[in-house]
C-alpha cells in the first residue's frame, strides 16, 4: 500500500464529469522542481550540468531522497514550491555526491 500512497500524493486526481483524471499541474510542478534542483545541484557538486533531461531526473530523484532524509529527522509537512526546490536540491546533492564517491570523482 505504501507505493500506492506515494503515487496518489505525486499525482492527485480531481473529479471531472463523473470521472477521476490526473491533475497535470502537479506533474508539471515535479518536472519544474526537478529541473531547477537538478541543474543547481549538478553545478554545485560536479561543476557543470548534465543536460535538461538528466537534470530533471536527478532533481526528481533528489526530491524523493531529500524527502526521505528530512523524514528521518522528523521534518514533515507541506513546504510549498520554494521549499520543494530546497528539499529536492538537498536530495540531488546527496545523490550526486554519492555517485561521485562511487565513481572515483569521474562525475
Amino acid at each position: 500500500m505504501v507505493g500506492r500512497d506515494v503515487i496518489a500524493e505525486a499525482f492527485p486526481v480531481v473529479p471531472l464529469a463523473g470521472r477521476l483524471v490526473p491533475d497535470p499541474g502537479s506533474a508539471l510542478a515535479w518536472i519544474i522542481v526537478g529541473l531547477i534542483a537538478g541543474a543547481v545541484a549538478a553545478r554545485v557538486v560536479a561543476g557543470r550540468g548534465f543536460g535538461c533531461i538528466a537534470d530533471i531526473v536527478v532533481g526528481i530523484a533528489g526530491a524523493f531522497i531529500g524527502g526521505y532524509l528530512l523524514g528521518l529527522f522528523n521534518i514533515n509537512g507541506t513546504v510549498g514550491f520554494w521549499g520543494s526546490i530546497v528539499v529536492a536540491f538537498i536530495g540531488a546533492a546527496v545523490l550526486l555526491s554519492a555517485l561521485k564517491l562511487v565513481s572515483g570523482g569521474r562525475l
